[in-house]
């Protein structure tokens, strides 16, 4: 057992080492005798609490009388699609479904870190880099789906026809690096406020740890908005049809 190993991840690894060797045997890694680790496992967590949470609030979607789970959820929903409207224009709502996958998600793994025996999961860099990936697929795709394949492309080449062998290179760089930047923002301020946290409640009791957990989940909400805000941005410029 590793020091660092957390409670449930030790539980995965007493219980379940056959699927987690399954899982790394897929993508071509050798079997451990204790292949779970601690980012893996936190965010089979968070997504359990997710399907739960939704799966606890479907049957008690109320018309006539909204419980506060639902209002909260309502309040959400309607934020993002305002912030869809804003960013993508009168047909954010059609990918409003991903917006909101994308910031649940990051905002729940970035808050379960201030729940004693748990980690933010997007405090190792693979949780943010996968998020980023996953968004750099989704805005080409819905781009190509939006204009069609070779007008799409054509706007890497930029307005002027004479400019298309310098803009190819500026705008393919420019997309390559997004995910990047997306991976470092969300991990670099994950990790550091974790790292705040855990230093001041090691050498501190009670009101001062609380003021940096109060800090940590004020960058958990901020950090989970920036990645969608961007997310929404590229979606934007993808779906554009004026180049």
């Amino acid at each position: 057992m590793h020091e660092s190993e957390l409670w449930i991840t030790k539980l995965f690894n007493d219980y379940l080492p056959g699927a987690g060797n399954t899982l790394i045997g897929i993508v071509g890694m050798a079997p451990e005798a204790r292949p779970w680790v601690n980012f893996v496992t936190m965010q089979l967590l968070v997504a359990a609490i997710i399907i739960g949470l939704f799966a606890f609030l479907k049957p008690r979607l109320s018309a006539d009388h909204p419980g506060k789970l639902q209002h909260t959820f309502e309040l959400v929903y309607d934020f993002l699609r305002e912030q869809a409207d804003e960013q993508v224009g009168h047909d954010g709502h059609h990918y409003i479904a991903y917006f909101g996958t994308i910031f649940i998600f990051i905002l729940f793994c970035n808050l379960i870190g201030v729940i004693p025996g748990m980690e933010s999961p997007t405090m190792v860099p693979s949780v943010p880099a996968g998020c980023a990936i996953a968004t750099f697929f989704y805005y080409n795709i819905v781009g190509i789906q939006a204009n069609g394949i070779l007008k799409y492309l054509a706007h890497f080449a930029g307005p002027m026809p004479l400019l298309a062998p310098l803009m190819i290179p500026i705008e393919l760089v420019s997309h390559l690096a997004r995910p990047l930047s997306l991976t470092i923002r969300l991990f670099a301020n994950m990790y550091a406020g974790e790292q705040v946290t855990m230093v001041f409640l090691k050498l501190t009791f009670l009101f001062v740890p609380a003021i940096f957990m109060g800090l940590h989940v004020f960058v958990s909400f901020l950090q989970a908005y920036i990645f969608m805000l961007l997310t929404m941005m590229y979606v934007a410029g993808a779906v554009s049809h004026e180049h």
